[in-house]
């Protein structure tokens, strides 16, 4: 096959997205053309040629996330072993395009904590989880090791491990430049240690999912042997349609799943699911939240009159309300308590929904309320803005909305809200986080656009 996966290489990558399943129940927006499913996705979606994601306001607002079509299968995974809610770890997530996933296949109550270990890259997958819009998750910026100061506690782990980049080549140029023998052999011994730090925080009976965008087997087969033997982990096999032409284990004694670019319309992919041995019936699900000596001086964190900040969100009374440093920060109530113990466990980044900001006497919305997927759209005034205002706006630009009253608006896109304004009547002030701005002064000369 050698000639045909070489040819495959050179060849354009496909373009998929998925779609944010909260998002489009709410406002279903249809495709100005034809796509084509991706087979063991229920969201996602191959497009004909690759627009600039850039400039469609509704890739900003978390309507759809870029994704590469392979690693969709983790969707795939997660509705075939799980059915009922659990606490899941996605360990290495940045810059979060399987956390979104995971949001999308898990059952309805699981809790998602996604981990990247450099900041930057932590508060990428921040960014990508607050505009994915589901408050059932936590961001954190932690060592694998950190981990083991939650013994037993998670139902799913997920290591998309860092890996020597194979899959890679064909899109990008530097994982061809950066290869070599040594690296695969430094990352598999990497890959160990993750592993390793993070096994005991998988409850007995739990799953953990190991994947890499590698081809060779000293990453893959390997080190899947290698936590059978060591770690006592349990191969398991995972139902797959023979058109999807996924190629199996190089190993029988390991179950395990490829994507080669010649036979799958995807990237590199390597995936093996791997079961704790034991039950887990005893074993508590939740974190019970005690007050530090670092945070006594602010009592309780929990705020007792909430009658405004409930009316901000919709199903208000499944929610705490906490004010964390002026920040006011809704919680599902299911996870109050085990997100605010995160909290004083590991360094977290985001989590639940943050609604705003107490600065004096004012109150500021978060861009995290706009783009959270229970926000109470009628609690503010909205307005559409026209295509050249939405990407305006995404700049940082200041705009104009005379018409409006002043206060804080709402402004939407197809309906679909992509952030706030505090109108002035003469000016808006733009709320749009700054770093998170459309950088490129030029708009694209072709056809951006996916959805009527």
């Amino acid at each position: 096959e050698v000639n045909t996966f070489l040819e495959a290489l050179q060849e354009n990558a496909p373009v998929s997205i998925r779609l944010n399943p909260f998002k489009r129940t709410r406002n279903p927006i249809e495709f100005l053309s034809q796509t084509e499913p991706v087979l063991w996705s229920q969201h996602g979606y191959y497009l004909k040629e690759r627009p600039s994601f850039t400039f469609d306001p509704l890739f900003h607002s978390g309507y759809y996330y870029v994704q590469e079509a392979s690693s969709m299968f983790i969707e795939h995974i997660v509705r075939q072993l799980i059915s009922d809610s659990v606490n899941c770890l996605d360990l290495c997530a940045a810059p979060g395009g399987k956390s979104t996933s995971l949001l999308s296949s898990l059952p309805e109550g699981s809790l998602l904590v996604s981990n990247e270990i450099i900041r930057q890259r932590a508060n990428i997958l921040s960014e990508t989880m607050v505009k994915f819009g589901n408050p059932n998750s936590v961001v954190t910026n932690n060592d694998p090791n950190d981990f083991a100061a939650l013994p037993n506690f998670f139902d799913l782990i997920l290591v998309d491990a860092p890996c020597s980049g194979e899959g890679m080549f064909r899109k990008d140029e530097v994982a061809i430049n950066e290869w070599s023998a040594q690296n695969v052999n430094m990352c598999k011994e990497r890959q160990k240690n993750i592993l390793n730090d993070v096994w005991a925080s998988l409850r007995p009976g739990g799953i953990l999912i190991y994947s890499t965008c590698t081809y060779n087997t000293s990453e893959n087969e390997n080190n899947a042997l290698w936590a059978t033997s060591v770690l006592g982990a349990e191969s398991t096999e995972v139902e797959v349609e023979l058109e999807w032409s996924i190629t199996k284990s190089y190993n029988d004694k390991v179950e395990a799943y490829r994507f080669f670019p010649h036979k799958t319309k995807g990237e590199g992919l390597f995936v093996t699911v791997l079961r704790k041995n034991g039950t887990y019936e005893s074993y508590q699900t939740t974190l019970s939240y005690k007050n530090t000596k670092k945070n006594k001086k602010h009592f309780s964190p929990f705020i007792k009159d909430i009658s405004y900040y409930e009316g901000l969100i919709n199903n208000s009374t499944t929610y705490d309300y906490v004010d964390l440093e002026n920040r006011i920060i809704a919680l599902p109530k299911k996870h109050s308590s085990t997100l605010l113990s995160l909290k004083e466990m590991l360094k977290v980044v985001s989590m639940g929904i943050e609604l705003g900001e107490i600065k004096g006497k004012n109150f500021i919305p978060s861009h995290a309320l706009a783009m959270s997927n229970d926000l109470n759209m009628s609690a503010f005034v909205n307005y559409e803005l026209s295509y050249n205002e939405a990407i305006a706006f995404l700049r940082s630009e200041a705009i104009s909305i005379p018409d409006a009253p002043k206060g804080f608006i709402l402004l939407t896109y197809k309906k679909e809200p992509i952030g706030f304004v505090k109108n002035l009547a003469n000016r808006a002030n733009n709320l749009y986080p700054h770093a998170w701005r459309i950088r490129s002064g030029h708009l694209p000369q072709s056809s951006i656009f996916i959805f009527k």
